[in-house]
């Protein structure tokens, strides 16, 4: 281990992309706290704080914004909105490619393609940035969150929105600085950071919320719990993220002359989570609507009862247990949360995985899978694979989106801890990491380095000099 850190200090190229990477972090995180001016930051903060211990749907929305986007809802700054409207607007337009002809032609033609949609990208996210700039504006003015003198000032909105939208901008230019750079996939390492500078704050919530002799406290049964949730995910990230369903391949023969070429075995690999962190994601943005139109409802039904006086019906019941039912945790809720982390884990690869063009592929190169021929049996093979697999890939996802609620609800765990040591965030951290140390073990290859993930003949890391 150290012999390999050592190693990577001593190749000038790649400890400068380290530490470059590490430094726009840096800036990322210290513009994570420069404030938007004319905003009460302390009743901000507070309100957002009671909102994510009642598990309300304003806290539920500011977890889903810390945790995806990199950004903060419980302190208004200039990096409020984080990366989200950029990667927001990447998926918007990798959807598009999929029924619009013309766009995937222009994916296709490589390099100046991609450019031309990157253009298009960026121009979406400006939009969506003073879309969601100018609604989260205009309800925190409604709870009375903006200065007096600058609530009703048409300039300072101005200001405000384009502020929020500059900071947006800003991420996404830090990101692809990182991906030209430094090291790793640089919107993925910003959401990390994240991730990772909340921990200390989740930790020292477990620890000020220990107490084995009052039973509303977490107690031994539910650090354990803790412990092992997080051995689970971490366990299982890994392993789900280098899980892979291996097709052999084999190469056609060419005989030229007197010497035979190819015929070559190979493998295809197709990953067992092929969404990766994206289906969870669907999921938990659209899963707070149904709390929030219930919850509404059972209200407004409410309030229509007593204002006739008339005795609660079937349907003020019938809103009532919608309401109870469909917020986080109750059984409704994971039922339907699991079904929607199945649906969308079989529309990703809906979307990503097109059998068809594999199969071309393969025929084009002269390559074909053992006993089946090369076309339309190919694809529809390669189709069955990807459904069987996408199920196992689904079910571990299932396990890790419901893994804080469960723990949370059955042991007392607070949800602020259980968010962050265990569930999605810790999903996102080790599958981040992973890419990370499989970027810096590639360019510790590609030096005669031994890697981070690679053993010499004994065993242990093995240094073969550089080369050249």
């Amino acid at each position: 281990m150290f012999s390999t850190i050592k190693n990577v200090l001593s190749i000038r190229d790649l400890r400068n992309k380290i530490l470059f990477t590490f430094a726009m972090l840096l800036v990322f995180r210290i513009g994570h706290w420069i404030p938007l001016p004319g905003t009460n930051q302390e009743a901000l903060a507070k309100m957002v704080k009671n909102a994510t211990e009642s598990s309300s749907a304003l806290g539920r929305v500011a977890d889903f914004v810390s945790m995806f986007s990199g950004g903060s809802l419980s302190h208004s700054t200039i990096f409020g909105l984080g990366v989200m409207p950029y990667i927001t607007a990447g998926i918007i337009f990798q959807l598009i490619a999929t029924v619009m002809p013309s766009l995937k032609k222009l994916q296709e033609e490589g390099p100046t393609g991609r450019q031309k949609i990157m253009e298009w990208t960026r121009y979406v996210t400006v939009a969506l940035c003073i879309i969601q700039g100018a609604g989260w504006i205009s309800y925190i003015r409604a709870q009375d969150l903006i200065q007096p003198q600058y609530a009703a000032n048409g300039l300072w909105w101005v200001m405000a929105i384009a502020t929020l939208t500059a900071g947006t901008i800003f991420l996404m230019w830090i990101g692809e600085q990182i991906d030209r750079f430094g090291i790793g996939n640089g919107v993925s390492m910003i959401i990390m950071a994240g991730i990772l500078a909340a921990m200390p704050r989740a930790i020292q919530d477990a620890q000020a919320n220990f107490d084995p002799t009052n039973a509303d406290k977490m107690g031994y049964m539910g650090l354990i719990m803790l412990c092992l949730g997080f051995l689970v995910v971490v366990g299982g990230s890994v392993l789900m993220t280098l899980a892979q369903r291996r097709i052999p391949v084999q190469q056609a023969k060419h005989t030229r002359g007197r010497r035979v070429f190819g015929g070559q075995k190979s493998y295809l690999p197709l990953r067992i989570n092929h969404g990766g962190v994206m289906p969870i994601i669907f999921a938990s943005s659209l899963m707070m609507f149904p709390s929030v139109f219930f919850t509404w409802s059972h209200e407004f039904v409410r309030a229509q009862v007593a204002k006739s006086g008339q005795e609660p019906g079937f349907f003020s019941g019938l809103t009532q247990f919608l309401s109870i039912n469909f917020t986080q945790g109750e059984y409704l809720y994971v039922l339907l949360y699991i079904a929607m982390v199945y649906f969308f884990s079989y529309f990703w690869i809906t979307v990503q995985f097109n059998p068809q063009d594999m199969s071309k592929q393969l025929k084009e190169h002269g390559s074909f899978i053992p006993g089946l021929r090369p076309g339309p049996r190919t694809a529809e093979y390669l189709e069955t694979v990807i459904v069987r697999v996408t199920y196992v890939g689904a079910a571990f996802l299932s396990v890790i989106a419901i893994l804080p609620v469960v723990v949370n609800r059955a042991f007392g765990v607070p949800q602020t801890v259980t968010q962050f040591l265990g569930g999605t965030g810790l999903l996102i951290v080790v599958s981040v990491c992973m890419d990370f140390l499989q970027k810096v073990e590639a360019q510790l290859l590609m030096r005669n380095y031994a890697g981070f993930l690679s053993e010499g003949e004994e065993g242990g890391p093995k240094f073969h000099g550089p080369r050249g």
